[in-house]
């Protein structure tokens, strides 16, 4: 693959990080999520796969609000989550036009897309949707791939997957009722996460949504913190 896409990002010996600027931080190592490393997301049943891809959606703007992203799938993964819908897209914030689709005939070839992908260092962050449940073995050399390109992969699983990985988290999505303003228009897309797994962190569960105006993480309305109400400049934050 060229390397014409996007630079590789300096090797300076530090970790990246995202944070979500809320109190779900503290389950995380570094109080983040870690920008080289393999994520994972489940469907908590087949009905959440769109919330769980929407959740993978924007985690993709968290980790690069700009430049190319690679979507890779095997026919089988098509067949069960449904073409990307563009307009969709676009309300959460991820631009169509930063997608490079890659269709592979079945998983297999989609995990080797995924690697090589991985290690061209074309872009910033890849996303794989697969339709099968794999081992553990499968995920060791993805998540070491991700490792050594330092670039985040997030990986959509099959609907309540419970396999044995080596991801650094694993987040469980279901479906939660959206936020409108008066006139019926989405304010925000609404999720009940579980993160199930997470390598020195701890597990949780909360009520998320994505705000649609900022493209930023909130906790959903009854949960919030008062202490973290007027400081939305704080959420969405970078480290290294």
């Amino acid at each position: 693959m060229r390397r014409f896409l996007a630079p590789p990002l300096p090797r300076t010996g530090k970790s990246r990080f995202f944070s979500f600027g809320l109190p779900l931080d503290k389950n995380l190592p570094r109080q983040g999520l870690s920008l080289e490393s393999l994520h994972e997301v489940h469907a908590a049943t087949p009905e959440d796969l769109p919330a769980a891809f929407g959740f993978l959606a924007a985690l993709t703007v968290s980790a690069s609000p700009s430049g190319p992203v690679f979507v890779i799938s095997s026919a089988q993964s098509l067949a069960a989550t449904g073409q990307l819908y563009g307009h969709g897209l676009n309300g959460l914030g991820l631009d169509p036009g930063r997608l490079t689709l890659v269709e592979a005939r079945h998983d297999t070839e989609a995990f080797w897309a995924i690697e090589e992908t991985l290690r061209s260092g074309a872009v910033p962050v890849t996303l794989g949707l697969i339709a099968q449940n794999f081992d553990l073995k499968t995920s060791q050399r993805l998540s070491l791939a991700a490792r050594e390109a330092k670039r985040p992969l997030l990986v959509l699983r099959p609907p309540g997957s419970m396999a044995a990985s080596a991801a650094e988290t694993r987040w469980r999505v279901a479906a939660a009722p959206a936020r409108r303003d008066a006139t019926g228009g989405l304010l925000a897309t609404s999720w009940r996460l579980a993160l199930e797994r997470c390598r020195n962190g701890s597990s949780g569960e909360w009520v998320l949504e994505w705000l649609h105006a900022s493209h930023r993480f909130s906790l959903a309305a009854a949960m919030a913190d008062p202490a973290l109400s007027g400081g939305a400049d704080t959420i969405g934050r970078y480290s290294a």
